[in-house]
């Protein structure tokens, strides 16, 4: 049984009522539990480097009587079905269009409640400077998942290394790429592999959290990074919760505390001006 669980249940039982629901978390004020007691919300992020979710974490505990539980994941669906099958109460770092993919793929209910930041793509190389310096037959490593190969095939065309279909939109294949005038050779791994994979290809396509936690830099040490545009939109980090929860006023305070100028100041720091709040 999880930490937060006991502490509710064990709460509950000294006044002689348990309810599950107050036990999943769900609140019945802004403030967290007007009865004293501690409410406990799951959040599901990935990766290790959440400095911006520990000092909501610390506000909310001192201050709304909120015990923010943060839960890392090593994969991008991890977080989804785990909110889907009640291992955690929100989710966030995930696109909104990667959590509509996966939503569609699986029929999940996982919900946009808010929205965090923009995380650009970045193309990153151990052997070249810049991306004009790309030999004829380079190896490129893309992300394997829908989304994320996309949005990496729209940064190589960015980048002017390929021309896709444009009937595509935001979600072309390898298969809709109309020119590859340099011949390039794409090897799709999964998206927290690409980095890793630097020393056996010549370029590779990262997701911004990914490089940052692997101790890179993505507006110093990416050759070529996504441009910001109207177009980035999909792209934007959500909180997200169960469907039928999205209107819970605890999870709103998640986000009320989130949304800060004093938490904008912490991702600059934290991705020193890679990612950029969006809201």
């Amino acid at each position: 049984m999880k930490k937060g669980w006991k502490k509710l249940i064990a709460g509950f039982l000294t006044v002689g009522a348990i309810t599950l629901f107050s036990a999943c978390g769900a609140g019945s004020s802004a403030g967290g539990d007007d009865s004293g007691e501690t409410e406990t919300v799951r959040l599901g992020v990935v990766g290790e480097n959440n400095e911006d979710w520990e000092y909501v974490q610390e506000g909310l505990e001192e201050k709304e009587n909120i015990e923010l539980e943060i839960i890392p994941f090593t994969d991008y669906r991890g977080p989804i079905t785990a909110l889907e099958d009640g291992s955690i109460d929100l989710h966030a770092t995930l696109t909104e269009i990667f959590m509509d993919e996966v939503n569609e793929e699986g029929g999940f209910s996982n919900t946009t409640i808010a929205y965090t930041s923009l995380n650009p793509l970045g193309i990153f190389s151990d052997k070249i400077d810049d991306v004009e310096d790309l030999e004829d037959g380079a190896s490129v490593a893309i992300p394997n998942d829908v989304s994320n190969e996309s949005r990496a095939l729209l940064l190589l065309q960015q980048a002017d290394l390929i021309e896709l279909d444009e009937d595509k939109g935001n979600m072309p294949t390898t298969n809709d790429i109309t020119a590859n005038p340099k011949n390039l050779q794409f090897e799709e791994l999964e998206a927290n592999q690409t980095i890793r994979a630097l020393g056996d290809v010549d370029i590779a396509c990262v997701n911004n959290n990914v490089a940052v936690d692997a101790g890179f830099v993505p507006t110093e040490d990416a050759i070529f990074l996504e441009p910001v545009a109207e177009s980035s939109e999909p792209y934007y980090n959500v909180i997200a919760a169960r469907e039928d929860e999205t209107d819970n006023d605890v999870y709103q305070t998640v986000v009320d505390y989130y949304q800060t100028d004093e938490v904008k100041e912490v991702i600059d720091e934290q991705t020193q001006g890679s990612s950029i709040p969006v809201w």
